[in-house]
């Protein structure tokens, strides 16, 4: 019963944001989002925890996490319109910037990595591309909810993307790489001590999954950081690609260069990064939990 009144609670959100004009979807997709932050206060608490660590100073603190719930909130507003969005309105939402390292990326004809995050739009990101350039892989992780996890499967795959279960991606992500396709992999989540290696991230030790790292040096593919980013002037998301990162075959290496290009990005655009997420979480044995 739990799950199904969850379920019509998701729905119900999603067809009021898909009904209303613009400008009232996006209000109404921060304030679902403020419900959100005051109906789970924990998640506030834990991205106030993080900017500590960061290093953020205490009076940025309720403006970013401020930012973050509203970014939230478009993320949400945009999801419930995939069904109405089409190659002829996307660019209403969205344009590219950096474009061309995506192009040289795929000429090599090993197929593409893209390194995201949870930073700024990354629904959008991953559906738009398929509309503006090409259908690509998405690596993702199956809800909780299974009523909700099959709603947002579907709409994940309106635009032609296909989806990658992360419980079992490696193979599955070669074999797409090997056919000279696109996958996009969330690079920024708290992971366990025995499938990943401890970072320098704003400073403080975080482990990073090793396994994005190995899997483009076995593979030879193209690495890409790419993240559609909110632009308050412009009213829309730039989808942008930066250049291509080199991968040595140290995985330790790689991956820190990775988590580097990303601070340097959150950096620029604090309140578009999932500061609610415990980043920290898994510590070095020995150390004492920072949550």
């Amino acid at each position: 019963m739990k799950l199904r009144i969850e379920f019509f609670l998701a729905r119900f959100v999603l067809f009021t944001l898909r009904r209303s004009p613009r400008r009232l979807a996006l209000s109404l997709g921060a304030f679902y989002a403020r419900l959100l932050d005051l109906a789970v206060p924990r998640l506030r608490r834990t991205a106030f925890r993080n900017l500590e660590l960061a290093g953020f100073p205490a009076p940025r603190h309720k403006p970013i996490a401020d930012g973050v719930f509203s970014s939230i909130g478009r993320v949400i507003a945009l999801f419930a319109r995939f069904p109405d969005l089409n190659r002829k309105n996307i660019s209403d939402w969205i344009r590219y910037e950096g474009f061309e390292h995506f192009e040289r990326a795929r000429a090599r004809g090993k197929g593409v990595l893209f390194a995201t995050a949870h930073l700024g739009n990354w629904e959008l990101s991953a559906f738009a591309h398929a509309l503006l350039a090409e259908p690509l892989n998405i690596v993702v992780r199956p809800l909780d909810n299974p009523f909700i996890d099959s709603l947002v499967e579907r709409r994940r795959t309106l635009s032609g993307n296909r989806l990658i279960d992360k419980t079992d991606a490696a193979r599955s992500i070669l074999r797409a790489l090997r056919k000279g396709e696109a996958v996009g992999v969330l690079i920024d989540q708290n992971s366990s001590e025995s499938e990943g290696v401890f970072v320098g991230f704003f400073g403080i030790k975080a482990c990073a999954n090793l396994a994005f790292a190995r899997i483009a040096a076995h593979s030879g593919a193209a690495v890409v950081p790419g993240f559609a980013l909110w632009d308050p002037q412009l009213a829309r998301y730039t989808l942008r690609f930066f250049p291509e990162i080199e991968i040595t075959g140290d995985s330790s290496s790689d991956t820190q260069r990775l988590q580097t290009i990303l601070e340097n990005v959150i950096r620029q655009y604090p309140d578009q990064w999932l500061w609610i997420h415990r980043r920290w979480k898994t510590r070095p044995s020995g150390e004492a939990p920072l949550y």
